[in-house]
């Protein structure tokens, strides 16, 4: 079933409810977004000539015109390509060249950026600037009858970020995502047609996903004038707009937090804040909790199951008294309802509660393959089974703690040493603002632990660090050297780039180092 259902109902039960916002603004409601996807989507195959299951790319920012090409191309037939807006050119013109996608849909400032990095590209795909009278031109056709689209067909072609190298296109389709927006209500947040969702995130990942339960509701989409992120304009639409939600990353929570203007927020419109995307370490939600209260919701998935493995309910949040508290708030919960998780070692086989090993994944919200790579696919997925890539361990009562992705894994003397624990010791030391460790070769031991710290001042010292991990965790596992930098290395998607870490130390970059 096409996902673009959930507008056309919506917008027959809901028509006059507003559905678009800008800023404080309302821009229309879900009857004039409901013609405005159907007049595109007649564009889409009569004037551009697209057939249901062609790619239309979306190098956008954040603004009214996100919803309305997506819709518009389920309406269609078409999967859409939304690629992140901080990309470089040239990593714009592989997800373009290798999708085969033959429009591209742009917001103005990137215009120039699509296309010039590949020869001949644009032969065969035609970019439009969504801010131009062509763009205006396309709803002046007639509205047309919504596809047919199966449970199996491609919904959303979504390329990994690529921090070890090519970005895979994940094959996104219409059954994973209604999977995705059917665990949504009783797994992670009960949206009702009052309330708003904010998308300060990006709306090529995980925010854009997070627009189908608001979108099932006839709930409020509300775009920050900013097109982004910004803790101050975050705070001044929680008094203008109620019951709240939205998808952050763990380092906007963390900005949000420290910002000054939050203890004078209107925090009684703010409902949910959905996190994910990254590690959420434990002193930092504490933190958040303490400032924002019990809002919080974490679920943990990937491109290959979409914002839909575990979650962390806010009641399991709340619940101070449990005598594993602590444990479960380190952990990124329980499978969703309509999720198979466990638990295996290198042979597939399941692991007892307690013990390590890599996270399988299987049911309705797992992708069926990466576009156009069998290699990948196969060893990615097998027997029906998820291979994520993610270290962790399940209690006896279901809930995962994940240790590291199982390329970060340090093995040291023989002994595994999960990089994450080590950041989480080091970040309960209040001049810590954010590390990462990594490993690097030893001699003697094989790999020796590194963490690259950016410190608040004044500056700790290694002998400051050494000594408050030992009271923190095995000495075996604390660093055998700190390096400090101004700031670490991050992606479009605010994910640490371990890989630059890397490279750093391979090359011995200058950086303090004790």
């Amino acid at each position: 079933m096409n996902l673009v259902q959930l507008l056309v109902r919506t917008a027959r039960s809901r028509g006059e409810r507003a559905a678009v916002a800008q800023g404080a603004g309302i821009l229309m409601t879900y009857r004039t977004l409901a013609r405005r996807a159907a007049c595109l989507a007649t564009a889409l195959s009569r004037r551009f000539g697209l057939q249901p299951g062609e790619r239309v790319a979306l190098a956008m920012k954040n603004g009214p015109a996100y919803l309305e090409v997506l819709y518009g191309c389920w309406w269609s037939g078409l999967a859409p390509v939304p690629m992140n807006a901080k990309l470089h050119p040239r990593e714009f013109a592989y997800m373009l060249q290798t999708s085969g996608a033959r429009l591209c849909f742009a917001t103005p400032e990137l215009t120039a950026g699509i296309g010039g990095e590949t020869d001949g590209l644009d032969d065969l795909m035609e970019v439009i600037d969504v801010s131009t009278p062509l763009y205006d031109s396309l709803f002046q056709h007639d509205e047309t009858a919504p596809a047919e689209r199966g449970l199996d067909d491609l919904a959303w072609l979504f390329f990994t970020s690529g921090t070890t190298g090519r970005p895979k296109g994940a094959q996104i389709t219409h059954g994973n995502l209604w999977t995705m927006t059917a665990c949504y209500f009783p797994d992670v947040d009960a949206v009702g047609p009052d309330d708003a969702t904010v998308y300060a995130a990006p709306m090529s990942h995980g925010a854009g996903l997070h627009n189908f339960p608001y979108m099932a509701q006839g709930a409020l989409h509300v775009i920050p004038e900013s097109g982004g992120f910004e803790a101050e304009e975050f705070y001044r639409l929680l008094e203008v707009h109620r019951g709240v939600g939205a998808f952050f990353a763990p380092t906007m929570v963390k900005r949000l937090v420290e910002h000054p203007g939050a203890s004078e927020a209107v925090l009684e419109h703010l409902n949910t804040l959905v996190y994910g995307g990254g590690p959420m370490y434990v002193a930092d939600l504490k933190r958040g909790m303490e400032v924002l209260g019990n809002r919080f919701v974490q679920i943990y998935g990937q491109g290959e199951s979409p914002m839909c493995i575990t979650a962390l309910t806010r009641d399991m949040h709340a619940e101070r008294d449990h005598p594993a508290y602590e444990q479960r708030l380190a952990s990124v919960g329980r499978a969703q309802m309509l999720v198979e998780l466990r638990v295996a070692d290198a042979e597939g086989r399941s692991l007892p509660p307690g013990e390590t090993g890599e996270v399988l994944v299987r049911g309705p919200s797992v992708i069926p393959g990466y576009w156009q790579d069998p290699e990948a696919t196969a060893k990615t997925i097998r027997d029906g089974w998820l291979h994520t890539g993610d270290v962790g361990s399940l209690d006896a009562e279901g809930f995962l703690t994940l240790k590291d992705r199982s390329k970060d894994v340090i093995i040291s003397g023989g002994t595994n040493i999960y990089p994450r624990e080590v950041e989480e010791a080091l970040l309960t030391h209040p001049r810590v603002a954010e590390v990462s460790v990594i490993g690097r070769p030893h001699a003697e031991w094989g790999e020796e632990v590194v963490a690259f710290v950016v410190a608040r001042t004044p500056v700790p010292t290694a002998a400051d660090l050494d000594a408050h991990c030992l009271t923190q965790i095995a000495r075996f596992k604390r660093p055998k050297h700190y390096r400090f930098l101004a700031a670490l290395p991050k992606n479009a998607y605010g994910k640490v780039l371990k890989t630059e870490l890397r490279r750093v130390l391979a090359e011995g970059e200058s950086c303090r180092e004790t």
